[in-house]
């Protein structure tokens, strides 16, 4: 390393660090819990310390959902490169001291560390190094809220872009993929299914209609639709089941949520469409069923530009991991926040540092992938942004 150059590896992880001591577990999970305030405050003051301005954007009604939009210094004439990931976490349950972030080897374990304040910090400290570079164009960090939840807080830092006069060329999002290129996502629908029956005695059935038993036969049929689609490498399968109110008493109401699963190509719209028809079978069965079924989400799936922006950065960014990134690309069987960025016409890419134990009680972060992420991030844009010509 050159006399008074940065370790930026050694930088990303102590920034990981401090992100891991913050709780910032997402509220619309727990209620309750702190949120992602203390994590922005935090990278506003850092940032805007290395030059970047910064502006803080909150989704309507929720004044205390922060997300961070970074912008930094102008370099020479070239393009704009959002660097993007999410500052919430889900929750802590069965966690010794989850905001004590615990370095073994080359696993740092804590809430968060992997998903993803890892990659967080990793792009952090790259763009303070193409700030100090003077890389061409412009880098802008997006470190947004509620992506474990809604995704209220890219959806309002993309509502905001156009009043800030920043239309960005391309975005990298880092969720710890293992350093893969991930070339896929799957997109995910929910509809929720409500069975209405008439209350009887359960010792005189036939006197009532029970719709805990039309919402079992349900069941069945999201079971036998699931299996036809396997070989699409989409799913359905009911995830939440609700009914009855008492014991000897046929059920007047019952709800259930079906999750569809699509893949790129497939419209996560139409799962209500295909949910209807599994309840029109029901009723041809037996008049007696009535059920109502309405969307509650639907997101969509995405596949990675097979040329252009996106496609050109993953080269780039492939070429810097070197034999750091897995051989073989991800087709992800989840949903991240790239298609959100992509419908609004920023190609991008997907990428992160990775661990184990997302989610779970024993989360930990792979500190060789995000010393590796972090120093080929600054490599990928600044040759990326050259090789542009703008």
């Amino acid at each position: 390393m050159a006399p008074g150059a940065i370790d930026l590896g050694a930088e990303a992880e102590q920034l990981t660090a401090a992100l891991v001591a913050l709780d910032s577990v997402n509220p619309g999970l727990v209620p309750g819990a702190a949120g992602e305030a203390g994590v922005v405050q935090h990278l506003r003051s850092r940032l805007a310390a290395s030059g970047f301005e910064t502006t803080v954007h909150h989704p309507a009604g929720h004044p205390d959902r922060p997300s961070l939009l970074a912008v930094g210094p102008a370099g020479p004439p070239g393009p704009t490169v959002v660097l993007t990931g999410h500052v919430d976490t889900v929750g802590v349950a069965g966690m010794d001291d989850p905001f004590v972030p615990r370095v073994d080897g080359h696993r740092m374990t804590g809430r968060g560390a992997a998903d993803m304040k890892g990659g967080v910090a990793g792009l952090v400290v790259a763009a303070e190094e193409l700030a100090r570079r003077g890389a061409p164009g412009r880098v802008v960090l997006a470190l947004v809220a509620d992506e474990e939840d809604a995704s209220l807080g890219t959806e309002t830092v993309l509502a905001a872009l156009p009043g800030l006069d920043l239309h960005p060329d391309v975005a990298l999002l880092a969720e710890p993929t293992g350093l893969a290129r991930t070339t896929s996502l799957r997109g995910y629908a929910l509809v929720e299914v409500r069975f209405t029956g008439r209350a009887a005695h359960s010792s005189q059935p036939a006197e009532g209609v029970n719709a805990v038993a039309h919402l079992g036969r349900l069941l069945a049929a999201v079971e036998d639709r699931d299996r036809a689609l396997v070989p699409s490498g989409g799913s359905l399968m009911v995830t939440v089941v609700r009914g009855g109110e008492s014991p000897f008493v046929l059920a007047q109401h019952a709800e259930a949520v079906v999750e569809r699963r699509t893949v790129p190509g497939e419209d996560p719209a139409g799962a209500l469409a295909e949910v209807q028809v599994l309840l029109d079978r029901l009723r041809a069965d037996d008049p007696s069923v009535t059920a109502t079924a309405r969307p509650v989400v639907a997101r969509a799936p995405w596949r990675l530009d097979g040329s252009g922006p996106a496609a050109d950065l993953a080269d780039a960014l492939d070429a810097a991991l070197g034999d750091a990134s897995p051989a073989d690309p991800l087709d992800a069987p989840y949903w991240v926040e790239a298609p959100l960025w992509q419908e609004a016409g920023v190609p991008t890419v997907v990428c992160g540092p990775g661990g184990g134990g997302l989610h779970a009680a024993d989360e930990w972060l792979d500190l060789r992938q995000l010393r590796a992420f972090t120093t080929a991030v600054v490599a990928a844009v600044e040759s990326w942004t050259v090789g542009c010509g703008h």
